[in-house]
């Protein structure tokens, strides 16, 4: 008899992650239509309920990670960690920086999880549903990026390019404090100071920092391509707006 703790490997694109992607998908739709329709007492206790449920695997999952602590896995440094927080805090208080940071950081860099994703530990492997791994993954991602949907298309929240410098700039500064802490302790948070061990696409980019140049050149094309279409449709309705 299988004991509990024998775990199924997970597999992209398997059984699990497809019905995750299905999920989200499902969500996705109806957070849009649900931030279209509802009062703003609503919009703020929908809001505050998804922040919440944010935080929440969010320390179940750092709780995880403390309970055996490794330097270079348990300090909350990864983007993502520092993207999930960000899209609680926007959620919950519905400032414009935080949900800024959430539309570049969510639809960009955490939907890059649900589409090629990265499962658990050296130690422990890429287990499948139900190991605590795997749900903590995906729960965090599906969340980040249906946050960026619900602000965007839900609550009709709108970047612009004094947003594009911002979502740069802070960018870049997690990137250098990054950098530093991962020359200082040896550790490679998101790998900044090295590849991964393990093959990525980061491999078609060329070798370090050559990789680095060529992620940060990607990035601000897509989000400049993310922007203009808000600034034309913001132009063209100014246009409409002013009279004759």
């Amino acid at each position: 008899m299988l004991s509990f703790s024998a775990q199924r490997e997970f597999s992209a694109y398997g059984p699990s992650h497809l019905v995750v992607l299905a999920v989200f998908a499902v969500g996705a739709v109806l957070l849009v239509w649900i931030g279209r329709r509802q009062t703003e007492s609503q919009a703020r206790l929908l809001g505050r309920v998804l922040a919440a449920l944010i935080v929440a695997a969010f320390v179940v999952a750092l709780v995880y990670k403390l309970i055996r602590p490794a330097l270079d896995t348990s300090v909350p440094l990864q983007l993502c960690d520092v993207a999930e927080l960000t899209a609680a805090y926007a959620l919950w208080s519905q400032r414009h920086w935080a949900f800024v940071l959430t539309y570049y950081w969510g639809l960009v860099l955490s939907s890059q999880a649900l589409i090629t994703p990265d499962v658990g530990t050296p130690e422990e492997g890429a287990p499948d549903f139900p190991h605590h791994l795997f749900l903590t993954f995906f729960t965090l991602h599906v969340l980040v990026v249906w946050a960026a949907i619900y602000l965007t298309w839900g609550q009709r929240n709108r970047p612009g390019w004094r947003d594009y410098r911002f979502a740069i700039i802070v960018t870049l500064v997690w990137a250098a404090c990054t950098f530093t802490f991962n020359a200082i302790t040896g550790t490679n948070y998101g790998y900044l100071n090295r590849k991964p061990p393990t093959a990525s696409l980061l491999d078609v980019l060329g070798p370090w920092p050559l990789y680095l140049l060529a992620e940060v050149a990607i990035v601000l094309i897509v989000w400049a391509l993310m922007t203009w279409p808000w600034e034309r449709s913001r132009r063209h309705a100014n246009a409409v707006a002013r009279p004759a």
